[in-house]
């Protein structure tokens, strides 16, 4: 099946299934540091789940840039003060 998918989908799924990985891993990073008693283990954990956040917001602005509807999207809904509500179709 991947044989008849065009180099271009199939950067843009490469870098939407590492979106997901990213965001996957920021919920474990959380879980951990949430369950976590020791301090310096806290801080070494959300240090690591903040560069996870870097790569995530790396791959969405990728994504902005390779995938017209998303940014379109994007560019409708990020930085809004409109109700959500209003955001939607």
């Amino acid at each position: 099946m991947e044989e008849n998918v065009d180099e271009s989908t199939r950067d843009l799924n490469r870098a939407r299934q590492s979106l997901v990985e990213e965001l996957q891993a920021i919920i474990y990073y959380d879980e951990r540091i949430s369950a976590s008693k020791n301090k310096e283990l806290k801080s070494v954990l959300a240090h690591n789940r903040d560069d996870e956040k870097e790569h995530a917001s790396l791959l969405i602005e990728w994504l902005r840039r390779n995938d017209p509807e998303f940014e379109k999207e994007l560019k409708e809904t990020l930085f809004s003060n409109k109700a959500f509500k209003e955001l939607w179709d």
